[in-house]
């Protein structure tokens, strides 16, 4: 079961609830980088992680979501959670990437498919949303605006077909410690005036931009470098940061082109050149 990487391509903070939890406005895709899950039946529950990213994870134990995801929907589906569980990593942890959400959705859609589940839609989504903000976008794996923390999804008007660079500088920067470093008032939400080509998307994209890049750089100054490098470099029609950094990404007419401004790159950032998906 492949868990997609997540891309923020604007996110907009538009308000704080009084849990401190903060407001979003958000558009999502997702791309053909991906994390994969396998499950086969087992005597226990067990898990092991593979991959060129496995040691990113390696400390997490039973804190990883693939677990905690496997034993909420046994709980809740009443059976014995006795499954070998198999991660491999390529999605760059705490990147503003969704990977460890992914991951979790993937086991949700890899066990139900295993242990025949048979629950409501929106009982599958109250699961999802309990093991984090991100994870009931993931677990719909499709374009959406997202409002609330993340939690509401309404489908997004179709992405036009395009390539994206996804480029990280090897940093980690979790996503408490942005939203604490964001400073400013809060967006004001706008109506969403759909696009009709890649002109149009990277327009729109443009204009409503990220609201927690600012935070990520005085975090992580080289997210800076990161933005720098991409809008510089021919073809790239968007620059942005995707969710709370420090992945930064470039979208561009062909994949052909994403890989020749990815072999430009500084050899120390990890890169990936691929597709925007649905």
């Amino acid at each position: 079961m492949l868990a997609r990487a997540k891309v923020n391509l604007w996110l907009n903070v538009v308000g704080r609830r009084a849990d401190g939890y903060h407001l979003l406005d958000s558009l999502i895709a997702f791309t053909d980088l991906a994390d994969e899950i396998e499950a086969v039946p087992s005597d226990g529950l067990t898990l092991s992680v593979d991959g060129p990213l496995a040691a990113a994870i390696a400390e997490e134990g039973d804190n990883n979501l693939v677990l905690k995801a496997a034993r909420l929907l046994a709980d809740r589906a009443g059976v014995a959670p006795r499954v070998a569980l198999r991660l491999t990593k390529r999605i760059p942890v705490a990147a503003g990437l969704g990977g460890g959400s992914a991951d979790a959705a993937a086991t949700l859609q890899a066990l139900i498919d295993l242990w025949r589940v048979a629950l409501p839609v929106e009982e599958l989504f109250d699961l999802a949303a309990r093991l984090g903000a991100d994870v009931p976008m993931c677990f719909a794996g499709r374009a959406a605006l997202a409002s609330g923390v993340g939690e509401r999804l309404a489908p997004a008007p179709a992405l036009p077909p395009c390539a994206i660079l996804l480029v990280n500088p090897r940093v980690t920067l979790p996503t408490p410690d942005v939203f604490k470093a964001r400073r400013g008032a809060f967006s004001e939400s706008r109506r969403l005036h759909p696009w009709t080509d890649l002109a149009s998307f990277a327009a729109a994209l443009a204009e409503r931009g990220n609201d927690l890049t600012d935070a990520a750089i005085a975090l992580r100054p080289v997210v800076a470098d990161v933005l720098a490098f991409l809008r510089k470099g021919d073809g790239a029609l968007h620059v942005g940061m995707s969710g709370s950094g420090a992945t930064c990404f470039a979208l561009y007419q062909s994949v052909e082109l994403a890989t020749r401004a990815a072999a430009r790159l500084p050899t120390s950032w990890w890169r990936h050149a691929g597709n925007l998906v649905g």
